[in-house]
């Protein structure tokens, strides 16, 4: 990332300040993103290669404009104060959770059959909002980063996705395999592979003949 003039450095910092806390309007969009696409893959059952192709697009334009903010820091400063409330601080010097999310969404629905695809998005998008809103208000014990608290709501809120949808061992298992890459998916995102992880343990349960 280039280093920012001084002028532009000060505004980031003051961005990056007003951008920190729960970020609740982020954990709504990332839900609702993952919810849209959840339903657009049941109502209009796009093939593969298709949705690959579109999900695809969306990648490489968000790809796009993390690369320009990232190599110029008055771009970085205009999307920080657009997107203020939809940012996270970590977001002004590394690709935007945003653009792994997408990613996310793409490799799940270009890895797995429909059902699992759709699953995996799911749990992407609801699962976190209610691991982090768990862990502030009610975390006490450390886990990884995170809370224990946390850490159970997410397999709660995933083991219940999964099992609406499949058997309840493929719920167990995706939820200990998601819940684990929620929490330590260094150096990659965890957007991008909780739904791998997720869907990867349905597919597994499934190919045991236990779904």
């Amino acid at each position: 990332m280039v280093t920012p003039a001084p002028e532009h450095r000060a505004a980031l910092d003051a961005l990056i300040a007003s951008s920190s806390g729960l970020q609740p309007w982020r954990k709504v969009l990332h839900a609702s993103v993952s919810v849209a696409v959840a339903a657009l893959l049941v109502v209009l059952e796009p093939s593969q290669a298709v949705a690959v192709s579109v999900l695809g697009a969306f990648v490489v334009a968000a790809l796009l404009v993390d690369a320009i903010r990232l190599t110029n820091p008055g771009a970085n400063v205009l999307f920080f104060r657009a997107f203020g409330l939809l940012v996270s601080p970590r977001e002004a010097r590394r690709i935007a959770s945003s653009t792994w999310h997408v990613a996310g969404i793409l490799l799940a629905v270009a890895l797995f059959p429909p059902d699992v695809a759709t699953t995996a998005v799911l749990v992407l998008g609801l699962c976190d909002p209610a691991a982090a809103l768990v862990g502030r208000r009610f975390g006490r014990r450390p886990f990884l980063g995170g809370t224990v608290e946390g850490t159970l709501a997410f397999f709660a809120v995933c083991g219940l996705l999964v099992g609406l949808r499949h058997s309840w061992p493929a719920a167990l298992a995706a939820a200990a395999a998601a819940g684990l890459a929620e929490r330590y998916s260094w150096p990659l995102d965890d957007n991008l592979t909780v739904p791998v992880v997720c869907g990867a343990a349905i597919q597994a349960v499934a190919w045991m003949g236990l779904s």
